[in-house]
């Protein structure tokens, strides 16, 4: 499925076009946001062997997909990106299979509510449904959160849930390119401006503020996970590009998450875009999901 034929930066520039022309002026209409993503990701071919299911997670839809050999005991729970506004199971087909077949689980892709619709804390009131839908039927040692960009946030405050409702822990968290500060406040915002095509400090906080309002997501962990306490969490992996402005929600989280006794590793990718995961075609988005499938086999029993 992956090209590595091509010069990797005319792969990347093609990933940046496809992103750009996905991408409406902040402002626009949720409806031209969302129209562009599920555009963008329609131009994703799913494999013929993929098996996808729609479902329902306790009044919570969305899908379910496997790849060849993937083992339906074991379960990765990935939350999509789109900024809590835009994305969904349906965009994710391509990525959940891939990720199914890196990690040999069956993967859920939850369709979250969405803002300006639903504010939060509906998207963190989703994934805990969702988790508890998921402890019925999965041990939780076999269970992996996961998540990119705002999924990757959404994924990493359901685990700060986790704890602090003395649910079950499942077996590890990972985040991709995650926004884990909605107040943008990482030094990254500013060093990687220049480098970063997609994402800028006004789009996280503009986007921010349709999904969270006026609250101060400093003192709001579950939109914010970076500003809560991060102690007595599953082992964690983090990704993100060494040169997107989300770059330091990582690399922060990591510090915190280190300096309160727990376990995390930390990916840093060389000129990557963000969620390039996503992208099928681009050479790093297949070595990282490899990192992640290595990862996850290593916890989940």
């Amino acid at each position: 499925m992956t090209e590595h034929s091509g010069d990797q930066k005319a792969l990347l520039d093609k990933a940046v076009k496809m992103f750009v022309d996905a991408t409406p002026p902040v402002g626009a209409p949720i409806e031209d946001w969302r129209a562009g993503f599920e555009g963008m990701a329609a131009n994703f071919e799913i494999p013929a062997d993929a098996v996808i299911e729609e479902i329902d997670s306790d009044g919570v839809p969305g899908r379910k997909v496997r790849a060849p050999g993937a083992q339906e005991n074991r379960l990765v729970l990935h939350f999509h990106s789109g900024g809590y506004v835009q994305g969904s199971s349906l965009s994710y087909r391509n990525f959940a299979y891939r990720l199914s077949a890196v990690t040999g689980a069956t993967v859920v892709v939850p369709d979250y509510r969405l803002a300006p619709e639903n504010l939060y804390p509906a998207a963190v009131e989703d994934a805990r449904t969702v988790y508890e839908w998921a402890l019925k039927t999965w041990d939780p040692a076999r269970i992996v959160i996961s998540g990119d960009s705002a999924g990757g946030g959404l994924a990493m405050a359901t685990l700060l849930l986790v704890r602090d409702n003395n649910l079950p822990k499942p077996a590890a968290g990972v985040g991709i390119s995650a926004l884990l500060d909605l107040a943008g406040e990482g030094a990254s915002m500013e060093e990687c401006a220049s480098t970063d095509p997609l994402i800028d400090r006004n789009m996280v906080v503009e986007m921010g503020k349709v999904y969270i309002g006026d609250i101060d997501p400093r003192k709001n962990p579950y939109c914010s996970p970076l500003w809560g306490e991060h102690h007595d969490l599953p082992p964690i992996f983090l990704l993100a590009s060494h040169s997107e402005v989300l770059r330091d929600d990582s690399v922060r989280f990591a510090e915190s998450v280190r300096a309160a006794g727990g376990e995390v590793r930390l990916s840093l990718p060389e000129d990557m875009v963000h969620i390039w995961t996503f992208f099928p075609f681009l050479d790093q988005a297949a070595a990282s999901l490899e990192e992640i499938g290595q990862f996850v086999k290593s916890r989940v029993s």
